[in-house]
């Protein structure tokens, strides 16, 4: 079956600016794509220095309020965070951030979460990168207590709480959980803590490798079903390369539009690679971004 169709960065450059974020949403949606995606960074080094994706001057918006932001102007299309840095979070703040943008959307979040990369940011905000991995699935763990345990609770190294709750709850379906990375550990965390995998601007012979690492691990931990899995394509795609990340088992394809767009532009090329066009499938043809299902 073929992917569908997700747009990323619509928190920042032309989409940093509401009312083109706005058209660009409503666009999408009507065109069958079946999410909008935002990046996460609280800081960015400055003066600019590798890795950082961002100059330090390019506008770039909270990714949750941007989503709250889409989610009125939306009907059905999935929002998804792509992906929020969780080690430099505090896990109880943002379990009720993202709860309540679940419900102000109806039921449409995806929460997808990373380790993070950036020293420099992880730094300014307090946190090591030392052990980040294990502080990332400790907040994971506590954020899902206080969202479907009966009396909420988590007693760890970095994170503990008891004889607390916090409403809203996620309701109608539990929030899908995507973890981002292609590091073995983010492998892992995906396959044991998440219900989707998300890889990064990967090519097709890149991506091959990193999915039989994903299913070798799935095999491993005893999951039956491998992790719903995205990707955001390294260059843009046509109809064949749409079949050939299909038959790699890629059931996403987020796509990642150049840079420096005006909103009229970043709309001709949300239209020019509308589902319909590149033979991705129809967000109609979908009932939900994916299955989760908690205890």
């Amino acid at each position: 079956m073929a992917p569908s169709l997700g747009l990323f960065g619509l928190n920042s450059q032309a989409c940093a600016e509401p009312a083109g974020a706005a058209r660009v949403a409503a666009l999408a949606e009507r065109l069958g794509y079946d999410s909008l995606w935002t990046g996460d960074h609280v800081v960015v080094p400055s003066p600019h220095v590798p890795p950082s994706p961002l100059d330090p001057d390019e506008p770039f918006l909270d990714p949750l309020i941007a989503l709250a932001h889409l989610a009125g102007h939306t009907e059905r299309i999935a929002l998804g965070t792509g992906c929020v840095v969780l080690p430099q979070r505090n896990p109880l703040v943002l379990a009720k951030q993202l709860a309540s943008l679940d419900a102000i959307s109806s039921g449409r979040l995806v929460f997808g979460l990373a380790v993070g990369y950036l020293e420099p940011e992880l730094r300014a905000v307090g946190v090591p990168m030392e052990g980040r991995g294990e502080r990332a699935e400790e907040y994971l763990k506590a954020m899902l207590s206080l969202w479907y345990d009966d009396e909420p609770a988590f007693h760890g190294r970095y994170v503990d709480f008891a004889g607390v709750a916090a409403r809203p709850r996620p309701g109608g379906r539990p929030i899908p959980v995507v973890v981002g990375g292609h590091s073995a550990p983010a492998l892992r965390r995906a396959v044991r803590y998440g219900d989707g995998w998300y890889g990064w601007r990967l090519d097709l012979r890149t991506a091959a490798g990193v999915l039989d690492g994903l299913r070798a691990l799935a095999e491993e931990e005893g999951r039956d079903v491998l992790p719903h899995v995205s990707v955001t394509p390294r260059r843009r795609p046509d109809a064949d390369a749409v079949r050939a990340y299909a038959e790699l088992g890629v059931d996403r394809l987020i796509l990642l539009p150049p840079p420096d767009l005006t909103v009229d532009e970043l709309e001709a090329f949300v239209t020019d690679h509308a589902p319909e066009r590149i033979g991705a499938r129809h967000a109609e043809d979908r009932a939900v971004p994916m299955t989760a299902e908690r205890a």
